[in-house]
């Protein structure tokens, strides 16, 4: 028996959930770029403008495809954008856990186990997100939904 697919969120919850990503994907540009601006977090090493450019990629991303979707939201697009934003996503966490422009001394020399671990978490839940989302999206656009016509 085929799985059946979730019933979607009303559309007041949609939105509300877009609204919240682009507010949260601007304040997270505005303190890496803006004030106080990375440099002023003291965790952050010279080694970030290495990887700073993806990070921003990748928040402008979610942040343009949330604005897209306030207004326009169909299944498919969600899929095609879902898919787009987690694989830029993907390409910044590989790119952080490559450079991994992080000071860690001390007492919090610890956490940067923690980070690696949280990295490749990232790192494998990404890949699988855009494994689900490309197979969501070819079944969307080929009318394969997993809606059955036995209930």
């Amino acid at each position: 028996m085929p799985l059946k697919t979730p019933a979607r969120p009303s559309t007041a919850v949609r939105r509300g959930g877009y609204v919240a990503g682009i507010i949260i994907g601007a304040a997270l540009l505005f303190v890496l770029d803006g004030w106080p601006g990375w440099q002023a977090l003291p965790f952050l090493t010279s080694d970030t403008t290495q990887v700073l450019w993806l990070v921003n990629l990748s928040l402008a991303a979610g942040l343009a495809a949330n604005a897209i979707y306030l207004f326009y939201d169909p299944p498919w697009l969600r899929s095609l954008g879902d898919l787009v934003t987690t694989a830029i996503g993907l390409a910044a966490a590989v790119r952080v856990w490559q450079v991994f422009p992080f000071s860690l001394q001390g007492s919090a020399a610890s956490w940067s186990t923690a980070l690696r671990v949280l990295l490749i978490v990232v790192i494998v839940g990404s890949c699988i997100g855009i494994l689900v989302n490309l197979v969501t999206l070819v079944r969307q656009l080929t009318g394969h939904t997993g809606h059955t016509a036995h209930g």
